[in-house]
């Protein structure tokens, strides 16, 4: 079974975007931004809730195509509309045993692609394995928290940690359940 990994830009005071889904203010260059990338094109499948992959319109993704085109991606919603001939899978019928089929079933490593709601039932759900967060060095004041409007708690261990000299952070962590 493969790890899922939320691997996410996150503010100081815990927002993912800020207000109108807006990632403006996170670094879109530099070192931390390359370290992702690499880290991205190791992951083999991708699964993102309705609201983070239409926020891909916004930039040109055209319904039904793949934001990630080298691994499998998948949109957990019940009230998405894609083509038929999609790009993208679309998991309908959101449940525990059908993220564990892909958990199961996956090439490789699965990315939590954002999407503060769809984590915070990860989280519920005691779905996530590890947790990468890219801390920003800004104050975002409202948005989309990491893990919506949950209230888990959760131990973490911390597996790895980066200093980025613009002040940014890396951090991994190991979820306890």
């Amino acid at each position: 079974m493969h790890p899922l990994i939320y691997d996410v830009a996150v503010s100081i005071d815990g927002f993912i975007s800020g207000p109108l889904e807006d990632v403006s203010r996170f670094a879109q260059s530099g070192a931390i931004v390359d370290d992702y990338q690499r880290r991205l094109h190791s992951y083999k499948t991708c699964l993102m809730g309705r609201r983070t992959y239409e926020v891909g319109y916004r930039y040109g993704l055209e319904p039904g195509q793949n934001p990630y085109p080298h691994m499998r991606s998948i949109v957990l919603s019940e009230s998405i509309t894609l083509p038929q001939s999609s790009d993208v899978e679309l998991l309908s019928c959101v449940s525990k045993d059908a993220i564990e089929e892909i958990k199961h079933d996956s090439d490789g490593d699965i990315y939590l692609c954002g999407g503060g709601e769809l984590a915070n039932w990860m989280l519920a759900n005691k779905l996530i394995d590890i947790l990468r967060i890219k801390r920003a060095p800004i104050i975002l004041g409202s948005g989309i928290k990491l893990f919506g409007e949950g209230d888990h708690l959760v131990d973490l261990t911390l597996v790895a940690s980066t200093d980025y000299p613009n002040g940014a952070l890396f951090q991994e962590f190991k979820l306890n359940y």
